[in-house]
């Protein structure tokens, strides 16, 4: 069950948002194997000059960023993450996004860490979330 943030310009229309953002729900589907409709996101628009990222930071030639901000239930194996990086970066290409315009961080947390309503830790009582290992 991930949360996810989406980053971008106001110079990018609503419906090359909404190609991002599910975009970034199918390689969550296909990398990490999250259910179809386990979709949480929160799409925002920022003025051009509010992003604020260095250009040539690590030799990346940076343009108009997308960023991505993932927090998921921890234990997913580092090739699983890579993976999905590489996805992301395919799949937005494909929503006409640079690669290199693509910021991701991943943020992990533990099942307890998350209530989906109604007042209850649900993930504590399913015991596991898709990639990860089942906690004891």
């Amino acid at each position: 069950m991930p949360l996810v943030r989406i980053d971008l310009s106001t110079d990018r229309p609503p419906a090359v948002r909404r190609a991002i953002a599910d975009a970034v729900h199918q390689a969550l589907v296909d990398a990490v194997g999250i259910p179809a409709d386990d979709r949480f996101q929160i799409v925002t628009p920022h003025d051009p000059e509010e992003l604020v990222f260095d250009p040539n930071y690590l030799d990346v030639a940076r343009r108009d960023v997308v960023c991505v901000q993932i927090t998921l239930v921890a234990g997913r194996p580092r090739e699983l993450k890579l993976d999905l990086y590489r996805r992301l970066a395919a799949n937005l290409a494909e929503a006409g996004v640079r690669p290199e315009d693509v910021f991701v961080t991943l943020t992990e947390n533990a099942l307890d860490d998350w209530s989906v309503g109604n007042g209850r830790a649900q993930l504590v009582e399913l015991g596991a979330v898709a990639g990860a290992p089942v906690e004891p």
